[in-house]
């Protein structure tokens, strides 16, 4: 009786340390992104003169950042001065793609397979259309233990603040530039923020969704501004479908060095066949031309 006692003992313990742990390890509610240009070689946009900004812009990015992070000064001014950062970019631009990368959520666009392919793709369509564009990166995550777990917690749908803070973003750009128009383009778990974004700026038509590949457990948001695409017309998604078996085999197989018939990973490592959306293929560049077509009269 006594060693059931103990052992019930170890396991309380074991199962407080673990909470305890996790307790400490969670990130904080207000952690903020931050905004790169995607061809500006990995700088942040920040500005530290405010004076180009009209007064009225400077005080709705003032009372966003307060909104946000409260009485936080710090986290309110790094916020402030990205917001006005952004806008000095896109003041003169008809159309902003914020591309919130898979993974981590902190990897720019142009490092992934094919992205100059999909950002030409793009590009060309809406320039066909008589639109300028401005890219950016969302980098949703710190390269830190805690921005992992925080990452862990948006897939889980436990982490709003993520949404919170790109909708921001963008509801500070349509409401201070008249007619500019924007376009959330995720990937894989960069989908799920993309989805959490467009449920708050549900009532903003100014705001469209470019899906690729969102989490199973994720079933996202129906809308005509909303493109989700679960495969690219050539092999369906195991990861995006829930097609388990298929994700365990293909890394099982991946252990005795078998060949791969089809790409596809989540995490950068653990094999996924399908989940791969290269504008190669006619499922996925066909499909995101047909979005375009329908979203953007020519101008």
């Amino acid at each position: 009786m006594s060693s059931k006692i103990f052992r019930l003992k170890i396991a309380v313990i074991l199962v407080t340390a673990i909470c305890l742990t996790i307790v400490l390890l969670a990130p904080s509610p207000v952690m903020p992104a931050t905004t790169y240009k995607t061809d500006n070689n990995g700088t942040p946009l920040v500005i530290e003169d405010f004076s180009t900004v009209p007064q009225l812009v400077l005080e709705d990015a003032a009372e966003t950042a307060i909104e946000l992070f409260g009485n936080d000064q710090q986290k309110q001014n790094g916020f402030i001065s990205q917001l006005l950062a952004i806008y000095l970019e896109a003041k003169d631009k008809d159309i902003v793609i914020i591309n919130n990368s898979g993974g981590w959520g902190w990897s720019p666009l142009e490092t992934f397979p094919h992205s100059h392919e999909f950002i030409t793709g793009v590009d060309n369509k809406l320039n066909s259309l008589g639109y300028d564009t401005l890219w950016l990166d969302h980098y949703r995550t710190a390269k830190t233990l805690n921005g992992c777990i925080s990452e862990l917690m948006l897939a889980a749908n436990l982490y709003p603040m993520k949404a919170e803070d790109l909708a921001a973003r963008v509801e500070f750009l349509t409401s201070n530039i008249p007619g500019i128009q924007i376009i959330l383009a995720g990937e894989s778990n960069g989908s799920t923020i993309c989805g959490d974004a467009m449920q708050i700026l549900a009532g903003n038509n100014q705001v469209f969704s470019i899906q690729l590949g969102p989490p199973f457990w994720n079933n996202g948001n129906t809308s005509d501004r909303i493109l989700v695409l679960r495969s690219n017309g050539s092999v369906p998604d195991a990861f995006s479908q829930g097609d388990v078996t298929t994700i365990i085999r293909s890394n099982l197989e991946a252990l005795f060095d078998i060949s791969q018939e089809y790409p596809g990973h989540i995490l950068f490592y653990i094999g996924a066949p399908g989940h791969d959306y290269s504008w190669q293929y006619e499922g996925v560049s066909s499909k995101v031309l047909e979005f375009l077509d329908s979203s953007f009269n020519p101008k």
